[in-house]
């Protein structure tokens, strides 16, 4: 075999090489950034409020750029999350769960918002008043709603609307931040 010929053989196979390299890159996925645990100062996104002041589940936004927010009420969170407007890169979104952590003085127990399911419409309070419950389990939530009212939802289910119902309870009630 004349070595041209090789060399030629060698120089076609680059772009190949190169094209699987860089789909492969491209098609890794990165795995999301874990929940963190806020610590005492740590301050709702929104308004300043500090998280240990407030009864009930927190929330989380972590972003690819390593940087989080936290949320004093599940329901700040989840208008967030279907806010349309939102642009910057998320790496995942965290509640925690309320069938193992303690109402007054949450703590832990993060779990994906997308995969936790909620329960709407309870008397459960949270820091602006009336609020949406998060769990890990189902039999969590239903035993909620046995105690206290509301519906089961998944993520999928809960609406814009209903956090605005929810919102304008609160200030009909003459509570909210």
């Amino acid at each position: 075999m004349h070595p041209v010929s090789l060399t030629a053989k060698r120089r076609a196979r680059w772009p190949m090489l190169l094209a699987a390299v860089l789909l492969a890159a491209c098609s890794r996925t990165t795995a999301p950034l874990q929940a963190l645990e806020p610590d005492d100062q740590a301050a709702c996104a929104l308004d300043g409020m500090l998280l240990r002041d407030f009864p009930g589940a927190k929330a989380q936004v972590r972003y690819a750029d390593n940087q989080t927010e936290y949320f004093c009420d599940v329901m700040e969170l989840l208008g967030a999350m279907l806010a349309p407007e939102q642009r910057r890169a998320v790496s995942g979104y965290y509640v925690q769960d309320m069938g193992k952590a303690d109402w007054q003085h949450p703590r832990g127990n993060w779990i994906a918002a997308r995969d936790a399911v909620y329960v709407v419409g309870s008397s459960a309070q949270g820091s602006m008043g009336p609020t949406i419950v998060p769990f890990a389990v189902q039999a969590d939530a239903e035993a909620l709603v046995q105690k206290a009212g509301g519906k089961v939802l998944r993520f999928e289910q809960i609406t814009t609307a209903m956090l605005n119902r929810s919102a304008d309870s609160m200030h009909d009630n003459g509570m909210g931040h």
